[in-house]
């Protein structure tokens, strides 16, 4: 510690040492080494859970469209079906999303839509954030199956 003579009289510095920055430092970075990973690990999970959140809208939505058109939309038309009017969807009533933007994952890839021809079952989904099919955690798909 660092004295000062001033005016005949000793006074303790107002400065840190080198060595308490430094000891402050090392702790701040201890800290930072166990925070860091585990908020990595929710922002993962929070964009999973998003994207399983929108894909249970997105069918929501083509449900209205079902009930509006008749029939899902086909394979062809895809998810843009919500947002523009396809052809020869006569009693189309939409758009029935309000952004565009809802047709893409939280990864920025667009979600996945198929239906197979003939048949009433669709599905939409997302192949997470290794855009593989499968994974764990944040590389997991979400589906609406």
């Amino acid at each position: 510690m660092g004295l000062i003579a001033k005016s005949g009289r000793l006074r303790k510095s107002n400065g840190f040492t080198l060595l308490e920055l430094i000891v402050v430092i090392v702790i701040l970075g201890l800290l930072a080494s166990i925070a860091v990973p585990q908020a990595i690990k929710y922002l993962g999970r929070a964009k999973s859970d998003t994207a399983q959140l929108q894909i249970e809208a997105l069918v929501a939505n083509l449900d209205y469209y079902k009930i509006d058109v008749g029939s899902y939309p086909a394979q062809d038309q895809g998810l843009r079906a919500l947002v523009e009017r396809p052809d020869g969807a006569e009693n189309w009533l939409g758009p029935y999303l309000k952004k565009e933007s809802s047709l893409i994952d939280p990864w920025g890839e667009p979600y996945i839509y198929e239906r197979s021809d003939g048949s009433n079952a669709i599905s939409v989904r997302s192949l997470g954030a290794d855009k593989k099919a499968g994974g764990e955690g944040e590389d997991s798909d979400a589906s609406s199956e």
